[in-house]
């Protein structure tokens, strides 16, 4: 992407989001485009911005997380109370995650455990009514 605004469209095509999306994050002052009457106008810092938001999304990071992150951009310390702070959240999320995938791990074996004993009971009806009386 080049240093030019991009329109919402521009923005939508570009990051696979909705205008919808777009104004929402808006509100929550996460972005803020330039607006010219109704069009809204979205810099380069706005592109770097909602690719952080997506990203901060995907790994689970609340709105209110992401959003206090993005303001430590601003602190002027070269970006080092961001990285850090980010750090130490994501560390957070990463071992929630691996949380996560252990419990659906268990759950997946319970699961299949519990499939193969259904199978093997629905297999000696079969065998039950074969059998001639």
């Amino acid at each position: 992407m080049t240093d030019e605004l991009m329109t919402i469209r521009q923005m939508c095509d570009a990051f696979d989001v909705t205008a919808r999306t777009l104004r929402f994050y808006e509100a929550k002052e996460l972005i803020a485009p330039i607006r010219e009457g109704q069009k809204r106008l979205f810099t380069k810092r706005d592109r770097a911005r909602l690719k952080l938001i997506l990203r901060g999304k995907r790994f689970g990071f609340s709105l209110e997380e992401i959003r206090q992150l993005l303001d430590l951009y601003d602190r002027g310390d070269q970006q080092k109370t961001q990285l850090e702070r980010t750090y130490e959240v994501a560390q957070g999320h990463l071992e929630g995650l691996k949380r996560q995938r252990e419990e659906l791990d268990d759950a997946i074996d319970d699961l299949t455990e519990q499939l193969n004993w259904v199978s093997e009971k629905i297999a000696t009806f079969d065998d039950d009514n074969s059998d001639p009386k």
